[in-house]
């Protein structure tokens, strides 16, 4: 049933023009007449009475004949007056009309988004918050290398708010993915949810990079930066050859594969580095001719690029002490390993034992009566699953750890893999909770997240919002002590941004403008590439103002 609210208000509406449009008409109408009676009356050949004898006063002009023009003017205020107050109704009415806000009048409003392109809302805002975040805590490091950390606390904080904001926003799309809430509606406003977190991320962020920008002003000893700048570009000069060779050892000692996760990362510090020491001299030379923005901009490229060689580098070091670590606890975990298989065996019911007899064969366990006792069919105590499958897990777990082990003797192994492998074996038979083989668990989980946290960061120009939202995970997994979901999800995110990465391209490859190193650093996000010439620097701040630094001429 339609409102009386609604119905009425436009009814009121048309009789109220009605009503305007009457009072027009009238006025008109007796405007009209009023020029037409003294025509009436004055005009014509109608015989007129003669006067009366005698001398009358005559007040006439002499020569008028018809209407005095001064017959006419009343008439003209009043057909002006009603075209005055009928073309005031009318502004009036379509003034009121426009912005009438009653629900029979109502503008149109737009659209409601589609779900598909909620969700590329979505995605775009977890991908710009996530690029802010990371680029903010890499130029406070640098901040706080130089002022400490009582100077750069309120952009620590503002930085610790956004990363919450930022993880309850993966943590709902993530929810999303896995097709909760089920309900059409709610999973719109599961998406708003996560662009209004994204949105205050990045608020957190913005609000604080102008308070930034007079932390680290040019005036503020801009050479000393340089300095910075040039003794950690010159110190990962050092450890990149070393990485390199580091790399090549991880590969010959344990095999391909326990190398691969940093295959290719001493070319890329090295890319990095060329890249930081062109901009480098470039400031210097911004700075030596007083261009203090260049100068700026060209020391903010530099910085970036040597973060990124650093996490290049750095995830060679750290591979090598965590295969270390890995092949040094294997045997303690293997032992451990067969320890707790051979209790989850021990609980095991054990079949009956029989032996011939007269009448052919029977159990020697007979129950009360004299009647044999027939084979236990139920569920352990520790599993919860049928008999003959818990015998099958741990028959596979045996499998596993004989395999792991003629490896240790049969050449190079991947530590971290066999590590991997035990904490799987053992987990399905409920063994492995404690010793050894829950922290082979953790260390492989560890290892796993932190190289898929290091190719995304340096390559996160290209990688999109479900790798991001697959690593979110499994480091909020690791946190909580899920090692083999954390793990899992680590190399899937892996994948999924070296595919976007393959995807992507590196269209600066051979441009002109910078020397060596532009294509790695617009993919790594250290410029923006929103130009030929690799676009402004990210700087600290949100989406709105990380790339406020216009971009630097070529030279």
């Amino acid at each position: 049933m339609t409102s009386s609210l609604i119905r009425g208000r436009p009814r009121r509406s048309a009789s109220h023009i009605r009503v305007q449009v009457a009072h027009t008409v009238l006025g008109g109408v007796i405007s009209v007449a009023w020029l037409v009676l003294p025509g009436m009356t004055f005009g014509g050949g109608d015989p007129v009475p003669e006067a009366r004898a005698g001398r009358v006063a005559d007040t006439a002009v002499p020569g008028r004949t018809g209407t005095s023009p001064d017959d006419l003017v009343l008439p003209l205020v009043a057909v002006g007056a009603a075209g005055v107050l009928a073309g005031y109704a009318y502004l009036r009415h379509t003034r009121r009309a426009r912005t009438r806000t009653t629900p029979g009048t109502r503008s149109p409003r737009p659209p409601a988004p589609t779900p598909a392109e909620s969700g590329r809302q979505a995605r775009a805002a977890l991908v710009a918050a996530d690029d802010a975040v990371r680029t903010s805590r890499e130029e406070l490091a640098w901040a706080e290398a130089r002022f400490g950390p009582a100077a750069v606390e309120p952009f620590a904080r503002a930085l610790r708010a956004a990363e919450t904001e930022l993880s309850a926003a993966f943590a709902i799309r993530r929810r999303y993915e896995e097709g909760l809430p089920g309900a059409a509606d709610a999973r719109r406003q599961a998406l708003v949810g996560v662009i209004g977190r994204c949105v205050e991320a990045g608020r957190r962020l913005d609000t604080e990079a102008a308070a930034f920008d007079r932390l680290r002003a040019p005036v503020r000893d801009l050479g000393g930066a340089l300095d910075i700048a040039e003794r950690r570009s010159r110190e990962l000069a050092g450890r990149t050859t070393g990485a390199g060779a580091t790399a090549a050892g991880l590969g010959e000692r344990y095999g391909p594969t326990a190398a691969e996760p940093v295959r290719g990362h001493a070319e890329q510090a090295e890319d990095r580095l060329l890249f930081a020491t062109a901009a480098l001299d470039q400031a210097r030379r911004a700075a030596d001719s007083d261009d203090a923005e260049r100068a700026v901009r060209r020391l903010r490229a530099a910085e970036g690029a040597v973060a990124q060689a650093d996490v290049f580098v750095t995830g060679v070091e750290r591979l090598a002490r965590e295969l270390a670590e890995a092949a040094a606890l294997v045997p303690a975990a293997l032992t451990g390993a067969e320890a707790e298989l051979a209790r989850a065996r021990a609980g095991l019911p054990r079949a009956p034992a029989v032996e011939p007899g007269p009448a052919g064969r029977r159990d020697t366990a007979a129950a009360p009566g004299g009647r044999p006792e027939a084979p236990p069919r139920g569920r352990t105590a520790a599993n919860r699953v049928p008999a003959g499958e818990f015998r099958a897990r741990l028959a596979h777990a045996d499998t596993v750890l004989a395999a792991v082990r003629g490896e240790l003797t049969g050449g190079p192994y991947d530590p971290l893999d066999a590590l991997r492998r035990i904490a799987r074996a053992v987990e399905p038979v409920g063994a492995g909770r404690s010793g050894a083989v829950p922290l082979a668990g953790f260390l492989a989980a560890r290892s796993t997240t932190a190289a898929a946290e290091d190719f995304v960061t340096t390559h996160r120009a290209a990688v999109g919002a479900e790798a991001r939202t697959l690593l979110a995970e499994a480091v909020r997994l690791l946190a909580q002590g899920g090692t083999r979901a954390a793990d899992e999800l680590a190399r899937t995110a892996r994948q999924f941004a070296e595919r976007d990465v393959r995807t992507h391209g590196t269209p600066y490859t051979g441009e002109a403008g910078y020397a060596a190193g532009l294509a790695g650093a617009v993919l790594g996000g250290v410029l923006l590439g929103t130009a030929p010439d690799g676009g402004p620097p990210a700087s600290f701040g949100g989406p709105r103002t990380r790339g406020r630094r216009g971009p630097a001429p070529p030279g």
